[in-house]
C-alpha cells in the first residue's frame, strides 16, 4: 500500500491550494499513531494489550482476508479515481464523473476495512484503538476536502454530493 500511495503522490498534479500546516501535521501525527498502535511492540502494554477476541486461527485468517480485501479496495479506488484522488489535499479537479469523490473517500473505506482486518488478526484492543483513531483522522481530512470542494464548485458540487456515494460505492 505504501508503494501505491508513494507512486501516486510523486506523480500527482500541482496543488491548487494547500491545507494549513497545523492541520496537515495533526493528520500526519494521527496516521503515524494509527500505524504505530498495531505494529509496534512497545504499544503492547496495559489495556491496549487486552484481547477483544479469543486467539483462533479462524479469526486470524478472517482478519488477514479482510486486510487484503481492504488494501485491494483502497488500491482499486485510488486507481479508479486516477489523477483526481492523489494523496495531497486541495487539488483542482473537475467534477465530470463520480471518480473524484467516490474514489477519494472509498480509499479511506478500504483502509478502514484493512485496519479492521488487522485488528481482528491482532486480536488486541490496540487494533481497535488504531481503527477508531484512523476513522477520526480520515473523517477530519475528508470534511476539509469536502468543504474545499463545496467552496470551489458551489451548488454544482453540492448536487454532486447528493448523487455520488462517499464511503461505500452505490450504498453510503
Amino acid at each position: 500500500m505504501g508503494v501505491v500511495w508513494l507512486t501516486g503522490t510523486l506523480a500527482s498534479k500541482p496543488t491548487a491550494r494547500r491545507e494549513p500546516t497545523s492541520s496537515r501535521l495533526l493528520h500526519i501525527a494521527i496516521i503515524a499513531a494509527v500505524f504505530a498502535l498495531p505494529f509496534s511492540d512497545w504499544m503492547h502494554v496495559g489495556p491496549l494489550a487486552w484481547r477483544f477476541v479469543p486467539e483462533s486461527p479462524v479469526i486470524a485468517w478472517t482478519g488477514l482476508a479482510l486486510t487484503a480485501a481492504g488494501c485491494a479496495f483502497a488500491t482499486w479506488a485510488r486507481r479508479r479515481a486516477g489523477n483526481l484522488a492523489r494523496s495531497r489535499l486541495f487539488r483542482r479537479p473537475a467534477i465530470a464523473s463520480d471518480s473524484c469523490r467516490a474514489g477519494k473517500l472509498t480509499h479511506y473505506t478500504g483502509f478502514l476495512l484493512g485496519l479492521l482486518g488487522t485488528a481482528l488478526a491482532l486480536g488486541e484492543l490496540r487494533g481497535i484503538a488504531a481503527l477508531a483513531l484512523a476513522s477520526i483522522g480520515w473523517r477530519m481530512k475528508s470534511r476539509r476536502e469536502e468543504a474545499f470542494m463545496t467552496g470551489e464548485f458551489g451548488a454544482e458540487y453540492t448536487r454532486y454530493q447528493r448523487e455520488v456515494k462517499a464511503l461505500i460505492p452505490f450504498v453510503l
